[in-house]
């Protein structure tokens, strides 16, 4: 660790590493719930990110059933699709889940023309883009942890998306 008298690392085009805007970043990502900061001054451009781990997924009750002279709110049918009302079939999935690192809107495809970047029953490498999702006009791609068959696809095009909300299922 470098003390305040040794000089900061060099860069190839010779500008100052600021340690101290670095070391600040980093506390900014521990004291929020941001998970990357980047800061551009000049030609100088840095970005700290830390990856978020999640614990086991928690398990909720089902919610009461609504009151009988209440109409019940129509659901989205890509809403349906991705939270199955039954408990037993959240359970009853098999895969390894490729959730959401963000809050923001999941995407399918890269244009409304474009075709899809994977589908149920797709073959898909490590490091292949699954789907987008768009956080604060910024377009972030999820991609496969591994290779593997996507089995489902959880969400709907232009869906609202939470932190840690399943994205794709991939089998072996």
């Amino acid at each position: 660790m470098a003390d305040s008298k040794t000089p900061a690392p060099r860069l190839k085009n010779d500008a100052e590493i600021d340690t101290t805007l670095v070391r600040s970043l980093a506390d900014i990502l521990n004291d929020t719930d941001l998970t990357e900061i980047e800061v551009e001054r000049g030609e100088l451009r840095i970005r700290v990110a830390r990856e978020i781990t999640m614990a086991a997924p928690v398990q909720y009750a089902a919610a009461p059933a609504p009151a009988a002279h209440a109409p019940a709110p129509a659901a989205a049918p890509a809403a349906a699709a991705a939270m199955p009302s039954d408990p037993a079939a959240i359970v009853a999935r098999s895969g390894e889940e490729v959730k959401s690192p963000m809050v923001g809107t999941a995407y399918l495809q890269a244009s409304p023309e474009a075709p899809p970047f994977c589908q149920p029953g797709d073959k898909v490498k490590k490091g292949q883009t699954l789907l987008i999702v768009e956080a604060m006009k910024t377009m972030n791609p999820i991609q496969s942890p591994r290779d593997g068959v996507v089995k489902e696809v959880l969400v709907g095009d232009a869906q609202p998306v939470e932190f840690g909300e399943p994205l794709v299922l991939l089998e072996a």
